[in-house]
């Protein structure tokens, strides 16, 4: 498998803190090996083929599972990671 950022994720992945980045490519690594690792605490959202990870307890992101790639759509704090915002 391998990720494939969004543009709007990608942009909102480079303007997240260095220290955040970090745990976003660990938890890249953790999704790649397995996207129901309990450390990221994967949820489907509603009724929609999207789900939620967690980077940590502050910062989410949203993805799409599409044959062998894992399309990030949003990256960021609670609700914009979740795309709420």
């Amino acid at each position: 498998m391998i990720i494939n950022l969004t543009k709007a994720a990608d942009k909102a992945y480079q303007k997240l803190p260095l220290n955040i980045q970090k745990k976003t490519d660990k938890q890249f690594e953790l999704l790649l090996s397995n996207y129901h690792h309990p450390s990221l605490r994967t949820r489907k959202m509603g009724s929609t083929d999207t789900f939620e990870a967690r980077i940590d307890i502050h910062y989410r992101f949203t993805f799409q599972i599409v044959g062998e790639e894992i399309y990030v759509l949003t990256i960021g704090p609670h609700d914009v990671g979740l795309g709420k915002k």
